[in-house]
């Protein structure tokens, strides 16, 4: 079915609109009400967890009998489910809507089937008018959708043989200052980031995300795993927001609860047992080896375990990027077996990782 030329302009403004609600555990929504003559009626998005949803704010600004034969445009299809608010393919229908254009599917497994409960009632249903932007919108509550847990990023600093500090335990600084920058750009683009209590101990990292001396606007949540406590006088409790400890191996518990909270997407720092148990764990969905141009030998690797017994059984990475840093190389990478590309892929292998966390460069 053809989308009109005003559809596709009130998709343009609900995608808009859609960006003014809060990145968390709902999607940002907007939508758009328009007449049978294709004049806008009424304009909504989604303010967060347990506010209206985009298709209901905009309903809600109609007088009873208003919307009947108008058409929703949508970035996301309406929802089928009774959480916090009610199903928005069940309110639609109430309303007298007769036609529902909208962007991309509900991939939940509870919410999903609203285009067939509008179908079934009557109304004619398009889908897939600027996907893509919808999308890019929410890829980050996508990924979460699909996973079950935040995309992981893991993070560590080497010599070009593979170490994260020279034999006295020193770290600061393997890499350059362009690279540094390059790992506080990424830093604030994180809902979280995850150090061992090991590098707390041995580095007293803040866990910020700097843009030179001052703070990036964005400052991800400071995350300390391991058991050993932390000073009260450590830096990451002078981070501008709570820092959150657990004193838990369960990686997988840890990520649902940040999901839980709210988290997509978690910058692990290190040291290198902590990285080790991700990638172990099969919980890392991005690698980023930074590699300076220097040799320092000795033991203190950049990963320790992770479950690789022989050469058959190696995590196979595809490089999607060689990223030059000054004198350093960034190597961004994802699991060679991920059933997605980019970002969004996962690591296939799986091993338990019970080890404690030990110190890495990074502050």
């Amino acid at each position: 079915m053809a989308v009109t030329e005003a559809e596709r302009d009130a998709m343009h403004r609900a995608l808009a609109l859609a960006a003014n609600g809060p990145r968390g555990l709902n999607p940002q929504v907007g939508a758009v009400i328009l007449s049978p003559a294709g004049t806008v009626l009424a304009e909504g998005w989604h303010r967060g967890a347990g506010t209206p949803h985009a298709e209901v704010d905009a309903l809600s600004k109609l007088a009873p009998g208003e919307a009947s034969g108008a058409t929703a445009v949508v970035t996301l299809e309406p929802c089928n489910h009774t959480g916090r608010t009610g199903p928005c393919a069940q309110a639609l229908i109430d309303a007298g809507v007769s036609r529902v254009v909208y962007a991309t599917g509900d991939p939940g497994d509870v919410s999903s089937g609203g285009a067939d409960r509008l179908r079934a009632a009557g109304v004619e249903v398009v889908a897939g008018e600027q996907a893509d932007a919808s999308r890019r919108l929410i890829a980050d509550w996508l990924t979460v959708q699909r996973l079950g847990r935040p995309h992981v990023t893991v993070k560590w600093a080497q010599s070009l043989d593979g170490r994260a500090a020279a034999s006295d335990g020193t770290s600061q600084w393997i890499t350059g200052p362009d690279a540094r920058a390059d790992v506080h750009r990424r830093r604030a683009r994180a809902d979280a980031i995850v150090a061992g209590t090991g590098t707390v101990l041995a580095d007293d990292p803040a866990l910020t995300a700097r843009d030179g001396d001052a703070l990036y606007p964005h400052q991800p949540v400071p995350v300390v795993i391991g058991s050993r406590a932390t000073p009260a006088d450590a830096a990451v409790h002078r981070h501008p927001n709570a820092p959150l400890f657990y004193d838990t191996r369960d990686l997988s518990a840890v990520l649902a609860d940040l999901r839980d909270r709210g988290v997509q997407r978690v910058f692990v720092e290190g040291g290198p047992t902590l990285a080790s148990a991700f990638i172990a764990a099969g919980v890392a969905d991005t690698v980023l080896a930074y590699i300076a141009p220097m040799l320092l030998g000795g033991e203190r690797l950049a990963l320790t375990d992770i479950g690789v017994a022989s050469i058959g059984d190696a995590l196979h990475l595809r490089v999607e990027q060689w990223l030059p840093l000054g004198a350093d190389l960034l190597a961004i990478a994802h699991p060679a077996t991920a059933p997605v590309a980019g970002e969004d892929a996962l690591v296939a292998t799986a091993h338990p990782a019970t080890a404690p966390v030990a110190g890495q460069e990074g502050s």
